[in-house]
């Protein structure tokens, strides 16, 4: 798979000015993610070298595909940073979740179950691909209710808001954050993704980017991406918050 990124002049990859790697798969056998945990501390030292120096790994909380909880995903991520340490991997790792926002994740609220956040107010929050949550108005307001910022995961890949850039300010409006996907600026979901992305940025709608590493392909796209110096040159004026995680 071949991809078209900015341009061919290349640089030094650096995301130090990132630090922060706030969405990513990277706790494996776990959801769609990484499988083993050799994989896993593979992925880590390699993103270290670029400069991210905490990962907050986030599996997805899906009831009937990924049914994860704070039981099958902290377990998980101790044994990960016992493995990093045996390897003399220096760096921070956290896990927080992904939470699909369906009738699931309404039960959970309603329940009042411990939630898996980025920090002790912000959770990261997705969709469906396909249509937009029937109950995400109602969920945000919930989550605010209980003084919690979600943070909306890879909005421009939303593809049904792609001819309703207003229904992104109605997220705003009611302060909701968001993050972008890296590979998203790369044209690796597509070009309407891509032009999202970069509509996204110019609206100075964009608070956090995350690398949503699932996979090898992932990595290798990333890697490219990152010595773009027109990829530096776009971010390189968005007020990113994720060194506040």
């Amino acid at each position: 798979m071949k991809f078209s990124f900015f341009s061919k002049k290349t640089v030094s990859p650096d995301l130090s000015f990132l630090g922060v790697d706030m969405h990513s798969h990277l706790l494996p056998g776990i959801d769609d993610g990484l499988k083993t945990i050799e994989q896993s501390v593979a992925f880590i030292k390699e993103l270290q070298q670029v400069g991210y120096r905490k990962f907050i790994c986030t599996p997805h909380i899906l009831s009937g595909v990924h049914n994860n909880s704070p039981e099958t995903i902290l377990p998980v991520l101790a044994n990960l940073k016992l493995a990093l340490k045996e390897a003399n991997v220096a760096v921070e790792v956290d896990a927080a979740a992904e939470y699909m926002v369906d009738d699931y994740f309404e039960q959970i609220l309603a329940n009042n179950e411990p939630l898996l956040m980025l920090d002790d107010k912000h959770l990261l929050i997705e969709m469906s691909y396909l249509a937009q949550s029937n109950n995400i108005f109602e969920v945000i307001f919930k989550l605010q209710m209980r003084n919690i910022v979600p943070i909306l995961a890879h909005p421009e890949r939303y593809t049904f808001y792609h001819d309703d850039f207003k229904a992104f300010e109605a997220y705003r409006d009611r302060g909701v954050l968001f993050q972008i996907n890296i590979l998203s600026l790369s044209g690796y979901y597509g070009k309407e993704v891509k032009k999202q992305a970069e509509k996204l940025i110019d609206a100075k709608m964009v608070e956090f980017i995350g690398t949503d590493m699932h996979h090898e392909r992932h990595l290798a796209a990333t890697n490219e991406l990152i010595s773009s110096k027109s990829f530096y040159d776009l971010v390189k004026n968005i007020p990113l918050r994720n060194e506040s995680l």
